[in-house]
């Protein structure tokens, strides 16, 4: 029998791990912290899992450099990690404050003493409830609040941070918090999420440019998009169709303007029932339009969705929630289905291979641009055996399946930097509160006490190495 053949990574590959602010730093109501709408969306009745929040979350805040340590000691080169807007400038307008930046300045500075590359992400979800009372992302003000936000902390940390991303995911901000309403600010309002969409975009473009005012020469600047792997169910014309339309609403009206300056016309043709995107003004798609010097993207699992039948009543199946609201405006007569295969405990199906188109589609899209992968992972039922391990096999797995994409993409000529694993430890899961774990590292949320599961012995030898070590038997 023919010897596995070794995975190999380039020697500058960077090997890091993921969080957000709000899913794992906890002291909510600590040291000038106001609310964001995630604060408020999690103690809505009947909005999460049990009613779990992430007022302690996994106490980050308190906890950090045991956690830093603990990436040390597991090998990671890099951490990726979301500031909290409302945290450090409370209310989402006027001036810094500085306790709230100080926790970032300890953050960072113990991770660089670790040899820790950190990568600061301004926006994972958690907008100050006072910008969304003002009417959120949809309105126009927010854009510009959130570039005023962007330059007082590349002001503060832009000294010690080289690697910025804006925003995290806009989609889920847009299609989620307005549309199906699954994920904070909780509203179902599809004009609402395409002006949410520019906006977010809007947001980005002036934070970059803001960005790069108050950042030295030599910064990175980059953005995180969770781009769908949109595949048809036949190759029937009417299918093909559906792919495309759910691919604009997915990936075009973000990358569109942000890479290639323009949305797509397809998209505004889409969409005339809900909006008339009058709110799109002139300038606008050139500031979305400024270079990046990266671009992040996040994948888990790949969409499968055709033309329904006449008359047929559609199902929602697109792996985000739990909603009688679809997060897709004007896209009732599209179906999504369930891809074949094995399957997380989220129910998406596991498919690697959706991570290599991904890679080579914006390798194509943003060709000379450099690509990290900022978030992949996945979740599973894991509990410790009486001794106190946590062994989880189903995951290194999903890790080697997807590395070993990453590296046939690198063969084939794209431009990979980095990868981000989501996530460094189990936490609060948004609207699932803390029934899914996607950590590598399990906590105990009764003493939150960290125990390194197998697949973070895993991943640190391979972020030590290079090579993806073979995969255990089960």
């Amino acid at each position: 029998m023919p010897e596995p053949m070794t995975v190999a990574f380039p020697p500058a590959f960077r090997w890091g791990a993921a969080t957000s602010a709000y899913q794992i730093e906890g002291a909510v109501r600590e040291d000038g912290r106001t609310a964001s709408i995630w604060d408020t969306f999690s103690h809505t009745p009947g909005k999460t899992a049990g009613g779990e929040t992430g007022d302690t979350a996994v106490d980050h805040y308190h906890r950090y450099r045991d956690d830093v340590a603990l990436m040390a000691e597991l090998g990671l080169t890099a951490y990726r990690f979301s500031v909290s807007w409302p945290r450090v400038q409370p209310a989402g307008r006027g001036p810094a404050l500085q306790r709230g930046l100080d926790f970032y300045r300890r953050l960072v500075d113990e991770l660089l003493a670790h040899g820790i590359k950190p990568a600061l992400t301004l926006y994972h979800w958690d907008l100050p409830q006072e910008l969304e009372d003002a009417g959120g992302w949809p309105e126009r003000d927010t854009a510009f609040r959130f570039a005023e936000y962007a330059q007082l902390v590349g002001e503060a940390l832009g000294d010690r941070v080289e690697d910025w991303m804006t925003l995290n995911e806009p989609w889920c901000s847009a299609f989620l918090g307005y549309g199906s309403g699954v994920h904070a600010p909780g509203r179902t309002d599809h004009a609402a999420t395409l002006r949410a969409a520019h906006h977010l975009n809007l947001g980005h473009g002036l934070a970059t440019s803001a960005l790069r005012t108050a950042l030295p020469a030599g910064r990175n600047i980059a953005i995180s998009l969770n781009s769908a792997v949109v595949r048809p169910l036949t190759q029937d014309p009417a299918d093909l169709a559906a792919a495309r339309r759910i691919d604009d609403l997915a990936n075009g009206v973000f990358h569109g303007p942000i890479l290639h300056g323009a949305y797509p016309e397809s998209l505004f043709e889409a969409t005339r029932a809900v909006t008339d995107w009058s709110y799109v003004l002139d300038g606008d798609v050139a500031t979305i339009n400024a270079p990046l010097d990266a671009l992040g993207l996040n994948y888990y699992t790949p969409a499968l969705v055709s033309a329904a039948s006449a008359g047929a009543k559609v199902p929602r199946a697109d792996g985000h929630g739990s909603s009688e609201h679809s997060p897709w405006p004007c896209a009732t007569d599209i179906v999504f289905h369930q891809t074949p295969g094995e399957r997380t405990q989220m129910g998406w199906t596991v498919d690697p291979t959706g991570l290599y188109d991904l890679i080579m589609r914006y390798s194509r899209e943003a060709p000379g641009l450099p690509l990290y992968i900022t978030e992949n992972g996945a979740a599973y039922d894991d509990k410790p055996d009486p001794e106190g391990r946590v062994h989880d096999p189903e995951r290194i797995a999903y890790l080697h399946g997807h590395l070993t994409e990453v590296r046939r993409a690198l063969t084939d000529g794209a431009d990979v930097r980095g990868y981000f694993l989501w996530s460094l430890l189990d936490n609060f899961e948004w609207a699932y509160g803390y029934e899914k774990r996607f950590g590598a590292v399990y906590v105990d949320y009764a003493t939150l006490e960290r125990t390194p599961k197998s697949s973070a012995r895993w991943y640190g030898e391979t972020a030590r190495t290079g090579v993806l070590p073979p995969l255990p038997s089960i």
